[in-house]
Parts: C-alpha cells; sequence; structure tokens
C-alpha cells in the first residue's frame, strides 16, 4: 500500500532519519524528520499554474507545534492550539528566509509549506528539524528549487563550538555563563544563506567561526536529502523561467536616463515621487500589448535594480551621496516623555523610533507556555510599525510576522547586556514605536532601546548599537559592502546584514542572503565594516549618556530579601493568609520565590521597610539580651503574656514587671498596652522568659545596675 522511502545518517552526537511515501501522500510531497525522538513532519504543495499579475513569488511558509508532541493538553478554555505562538512565527520566517531565494526566479506559483511538530523528545529544538524536514520536501516536490538546503544550531562553550546543543542549554542563555552563543545557520552546499543568533559579546572572528562550523557541519545532511531525491524524487515539474529580455532592453532605452536621475534625488520622499513618474512616463510609451505583458513589474523592478546597482559598484555612488562606509546623520535624545520611566528618540537620516521603557514588578513578568515547559521571562521587547513611518494610509492590526520578527531581533542584541535579576529585580518592558523608516528600523530600535532603557536606570553592563549591512554582488564577482543601507538598497540588494553589539562584541547577528555566492571574504569585509559603523554610532549615543540617570518617581521601587526556604510556608501563611495581611498593612506588594528570594514594590520607601519588618519578624529568631517593643495579649495571677517578635509570646512573671512590689499585673497593666521586653532567656522547656523592669519603659534603654 505504501511506497516508502528511507534514511539515516549519525549527525551531532544523535540519529537524524528522514522518511517519505507514507503520511500525506496527496501533497506534492512530504517528509517526516526525525532527530532523536523529536519529529517533524513538512508537507509541500504548489499549484501548477501561476498566479497571474503577481511580481513576487507566492509562498508561505507555516511552522505549527501541536501539544501532544510534547504529551501536554493547551491550557485556556478551548484547550485547543489557537492563534500561532511567538515561537511558531519565528520558526516560520526562519525556514522562509533561506529557502525563498532558491525558486527559481519568475516562479509565480502559490506555494505553500506546511510544517507541524508531532514529537518532542524536550532535549532537540524542533525549529532545526522542520528545516531540514522543509528542505527535504521542497527537493522531492518536483517543483523549481535550486536546493536543497541544510541547517544546524551552534553553541560556543569554553573556547570550543558546540554542533546542536540541547535545548537546555540554549534556554534562559542569559542565565548559563557557559554559553555564550545561540546560532542557526541554514545553507546549500557551497554557500551560507541565513544565520540568526543571539550572542554574548563575541568577537567578529569567533561569529565568523561559528557561521563556517555550522556549514561544514551541515554537509552530511545536504548529501542525506541528495540521497532521498534520487529515490523517492517526483519529475521535475514543466517550467521555463519567462524570457522577457527584448521588454527590459525596450525599457531600459525609453527611460533609464529618467530613471538614474529619480534615483539621484537624495530626499526619499521625492525621490519616491520621481520614480513613480518615470514608471508612469515609461508606460506612456509602451504599446497596449507591451502594457498587458505578464513580466512587466519584473521587467520595470529589474530596470530599477540595474540603475541601483551598477551605481555602486562601479562608481562607489550611494542613492544618498554617502561613501559605501558611511553611516547617517544621528541625533540621539533622552527623557522626552515626562511620566514614562524611561524614553528615547533614536534618528538616523530617515529613519527613526521612539522607544520607551517601563519597570515592573515580577507580577507583570510574561508566563510563557511552550512544548519544553512553562517559563517566565522579565523582559519584553515589542516593536511597532505603523504606516504613517513610510507616508502611507494602510490598514491597523495586530503585530505581523514582519514585526514579531524585528523586535526578538532587538530583543536577542539588548537581553545579553541586562542586569542579573538579582541586582536588578525588575520587569523591564521596552516598546520601539517606529515613526520614521527608511531601512533598518530594527536597529534603530537596538540603539534606541539601549538609550530608554540607560534612562530609566537600568544598570545595563554596556551600551548596545546596530548597524544593517548591505551588499551588491555583480555576476563578475565585483562586490560592494555597503554601511547603513536605506530602505531601496535592501529591496534592490543581494544581502541584510543585521550586526549588534557593544565596544566589547557582538550581541546578535542576523543575516538574509538573496544569491548563492556569498564568500567568507565577503562576510569578513561586511563585519569588519559593521565594526566600525558600530563604533561610530556608540559613540553618537554616548552623547545623550552625560551621566547616570535618575530612577524615574514613577517607577516602583523594588527591594529584595532572602528567608530560608523552610520559612516560606510561614510567610505565606495558610491560604496565603499571612503574605495578604502584609501587603494590606504595609501598602507594598510582595512576592516570594521557591528559592526564598521575596520581591517588595512601592513606589512608597516606607511601605517597603515596613514590609520588611513585617516579614523580618516572622522569618527571625528572637536574640537572647535584645530589647523588644510588644503587646500585652493576657494577664494571668502569675505574669503578663506579651507578643514581642512576630507572632512570638513570651511570659513576663510578676516578679520581673517592676522593681516595686506589684500584687498583681492588673494593677499596673491592660490588655493591648505597648511595653517594652528584654529577652532573659529560655526556660528548660523552651519557654521565653521576658523582663520589664530592667527596661526604662520610656526611653525603652536598658536600666544599668550602679556599681
Amino acid at each position: 500500500m505504501f511506497n516508502e522511502f528511507k534514511k539515516s545518517i549519525e549527525w551531532g552526537g544523535d540519529t537524524l532519519t528522514l522518511e517519505t511515501g507514507k503520511i500525506a501522500r496527496q501533497a506534492d510531497a512530504a517528509v517526516v524528520a526525525t532527530y532523536g525522538e523529536t519529529s517533524v513532519m513538512a508537507a509541500v504543495v504548489f499549484e501548477k499554474q501561476p498566479k497571474v499579475g503577481f511580481d513576487f513569488f507566492p509562498l508561505t511558509v507555516h511552522y505549527q507545534e501541536k501539544y501532544y508532541a510534547a504529551g501536554k493538553i493547551p491550557g485556556g478554555f478551548f484547550k485547543r492550539e489557537a492563534r500561532p505562538t511567538e515561537k511558531e512565527t519565528l520558526t516560520s520566517r526562519l525556514i522562509d528566509r533561506p529557502i525563498r531565494p532558491l525558486f527559481v526566479p519568475g516562479f509565480k506559483h502559490e506555494t505553500q509549506v506546511i510544517c507541524t511538530v508531532l514529537s518532542h523528545d524536550l532535549e532537540n529544538d524542533p525549529d532545526v528539524v522542520a528545516m531540514i524536514a522543509a528542505s527535504a520536501a521542497l527537493t522531492l516536490s518536483g517543483a523549481p528549487f535550486m536546493g536543497p538546503i541544510g541547517c544546524a544550531r551552534v553553541g560556543y562553550a569554553n573556547g570550543e563550538y558546540v554542533l546542536n546543543p540541547s535545548v537546555d542549554d540554549m534556554h534562559k542563555l542569559r542565565e548559563n555563563p557557559e554559553q555564550q552563543l545561540d546560532l542557526v545557520v541554514a545553507g546549500t552546499k557551497d554557500a551560507v544563506m541565513m544565520v540568526e543568533s543571539e550572542a554574548y559579546e563575541l568577537s567578529e572572528e569567533v561569529m565568523l567561526g561559528a557561521v563556517t562550523f555550522g556549514h561544514e557541519q551541515m554537509q552530511p545532511v545536504i548529501d542525506m536529502i541528495i540521497g532521498l531525491a534520487e529515490q523517492a524524487a517526483n519529475d521535475p515539474f514543466d517550467f521555463t523561467p519567462p524570457d522577457y529580455s527584448d521588454l527590459f532592453a525596450r525599457l531600459r532605452d525609453l527611460g533609464e536616463a529618467e530613471m538614474k536621475a529619480a534615483f539621484a534625488i537624495r530626499d526619499k520622499q521625492e525621490r519616491q515621487a520621481a520614480i513613480s513618474a518615470a514608471r508612469d512616463s515609461i508606460k506612456e510609451k509602451l504599446s497596449e500589448e507591451e502594457l498587458e505583458d505578464a513580466n512587466l513589474g519584473s521587467a520595470m523592478k529589474k530596470l530599477e535594480s540595474s540603475v541601483l546597482r551598477g551605481d555602486v559598484v562601479k562608481n562607489g555612488n550611494r542613492i544618498d551621496g554617502r561613501k559605501l562606509d558611511e553611516v547617517r546623520d544621528i541625533v540621539c535624545e533622552t527623557g522626552l516623555l515626562p511620566r514614562t520611566h524611561g524614553s528615547a528618540l533614536f534618528t538616523r537620516g530617515e529613519t527613526q523610533g521612539l522607544v520607551v521603557t517601563t519597570l515592573g514588578t515580577g507580577d507583570d513578568e510574561q508566563i510563557i507556555d511552550a512544548l519544553h515547559g512553562e517559563s517566565r521571562s522579565n523582559f519584553l521587547l515589542h516593536y511597532n510599525f505603523p504606516p504613517y513611518s513610510v507616508g502611507e494610509a494602510g490598514r491597523m492590526m495586530g503585530p505581523g510576522r514582519r514585526e514579531i520578527g524585528h523586535g526578538k531581533l532587538a530583543w536577542r542584541a539588548l537581553q545579553a547586556v541586562l542586569p542579573a535579576a538579582t541586582d536588578f529585580p525588575y520587569t523591564i518592558r521596552v516598546v520601539s514605536e517606529i515613526t520614521e523608516s527608511n531601512g533598518s528600523s530594527s536597529m534603530a530600535s537596538v540603539c534606541g532601546g539601549s538609550l530608554s532603557m540607560m534612562d530609566a536606570g537600568v544598570p545595563l553592563k554596556s551600551a548596545v548599537a546596530g548597524v544593517a549591512m548591505g551588499l551588491v554582488l555583480e555576476d563578475d564577482g565585483d562586490y560592494a559592502v555597503l554601511t547603513d543601507i536605506l530602505g531601496d538598497e535592501d529591496h534592490l540588494g543581494d544581502m541584510d546584514f543585521k550586526v549588534a553589539g557593544t565596544e566589547n562584541g557582538i550581541t546578535s547577528l542576523q543575516m538574509d542572503i538573496k544569491v548563492a555566492g556569498i564568500t567568507p571574504q565577503i562576510m569578513e569585509t561586511a563585519l569588519a565594516q559593521a565594526k566600525d559603523g558600530r563604533m561610530h554610532i556608540l559613540g553618537e549615543m554616548a552623547k545623550a549618556l552625560t551621566g547616570a540617570a535618575d530612577f524615574s518617581v514613577h517607577a516602583p521601587r523594588i527591594e529584595t530579601m532572602t528567608v530560608p526556604t523552610d520559612k516560606i510556608r510561614e510567610v505565606i501563611g495558610s491560604g496565603g493568609k499571612v503574605i495578604r495581611s502584609i501587603v494590606e498593612e504595609s501598602g507594598a506588594k510582595v512576592d516570594i520565590n521557591d528559592d526564598g528570594v521575596i520581591k517588595i514594590a512601592s513606589p512608597n520607601g516606607e511601605a517597603i521597610d515596613k514590609a520588611r519588618a513585617m516579614i523580618h519578624s516572622i522569618v527571625a529568631e528572637p536574640e537572647v539580651g535584645e530589647i523588644y517593643t510588644g503587646k500585652v495579649v493576657k494577664l494571668m495571677d502569675f505574669g503578663a503574656f506579651v507578643n514581642f517578635f512576630g507572632k512570638r509570646d513570651g511570659l513576663v512573671h510578676v516578679s520581673q514587671l517592676s522593681n516595686e512590689r506589684v500584687g498583681h499585673p492588673k494593677d499596673i497593666l491592660s490588655e493591648g498596652q505597648e511595653v517594652k521586653v528584654k529577652l532573659m532567656g529560655f526556660d528548660d522547656r523552651g519557654k521565653v522568659r521576658l523582663s520589664m523592669k530592667v527596661v526604662d519603659q520610656e526611653t525603652g534603654e536598658e536600666i544599668k545596675k550602679e556599681g
């Protein structure tokens, strides 16, 4: 019934298996990839007719995690998987980026790749497995895909690269000082296509070495996919790339000069208006037949690309007049918004980000429910890209894949320099509002986020800056690396290479390649040029930071204290009764974790002090010889019981009430009266012995005997 094919190799200390022919047989291709006990199925379908009128490739990638894969039932009322999680969205982008450029140019057939996590062993991350499965399925499908690609995750610990480190090793990297890198690299047999990373101030040499290491280690996977394709691949789809060379030549003759003049305008809005006018002017000169040509959009884009690219490589001229390694003018401001905890406005040329920091308590931490278990995050970064930032009127919707991806890139760049939670026990939320955009708004978010957090008083280890690099690579091998690319240079170039870091090293690197010809030499040049750009930006940012920022009066004050773990139950009380009473009486927020670390938060310092004293009275032990203030709780014939230390009561014997003779305690005391007592010790049964007569009841000082 089934025509099954299977391949297995030993890779990175575990077994990688690819299977096809048994599941999802009506798709053009479906492959189940298993690494360890993590299994992901990738199914590929492409339409056999092109989408008419499209000037882009309609590819969609969906990565989805099923809770049953880890033996879990989803939370919530409906108990089923709902909208994509952040991890699912980011992984969908991760798979899309390296495969999209490898389809034959001109292929406009709608293509869908769906990757479903079927099993998760809680050790091997499904994202790398999903990318391998997607690559294999595309290679088998018969679609005009110039793959396959391989993929690998690279760690860096104790000076050595690690292939496919475990989920636990990569989880909360900031809290694991031995692990300094989480890098995912994808590529073909000959070239790197995509890099995504989170690093801890590593040098350019170490980062380039990690990319090279990952590319070398993925080669057996590529060979394995090729071997499977030789047995199980469909016949290649009959597709011939459209030849619109005559139409392109016609457009160039009609409007190349006008297009060059338009691209020479330095202001973005004026330039875009001139380019649009040049397009309209060219179309007015075309025949009806030429206007109806389905390849007109592609030919026009090729004309624009050739105008921009040719001048850059041949003459070193960029459309805004800058040198290849020059960063646009930068203006940094902090403390703009009076009621926020921290704010910054970062402007670089025509790209601008208004970035705001808010400090919260442990109650504000994000709870993340993932396949590998539930975790909490005390650092959040949200990126917003409203349509007015590019001078357009558009639909206002929730965050899309782009917003989530850019926000995560900035998060990775900044989280490496955050203080330890024990040193700065706040939940930090950074929001980047992109108010203008013309290239690299994610890197503006990094720079603005660093300034904003410093303005809020967050003790970052160092300031972080980011810069986006571009590439123009010609067919003859000539190339130009561009620092701080514009939107047009990104759109019409061959590489988007974003590098963020401090003066000491790189904290995040993201690279997307549109051509399969990037050499280590080009990457080395780009990294060196990016370092120079980063240092320049850090210098400009330093001008806005004249000194240590004052902590906002509107932010909550948080102090921590640690209690023995066996005292946690006493602080919480039955059903939370004790901790609730502390919160109500003091007015402070109190949060306690399983390690005995207590966070006390309030804008009012007195409330924090009161809560701390109440907790201390519960967990501390009274000391013999110390003087305490207490309340009389009960009067007996033989003495008075006094509550003097938390819930601790002690007996003041009638002989210890006063230096004068006392007939009955009620003669000088009443219940509820405040008194000062000295802890004299404990009797044979452990009962507390207190004395009032050795303490001056007005001053609280001990009465010293003369002589």
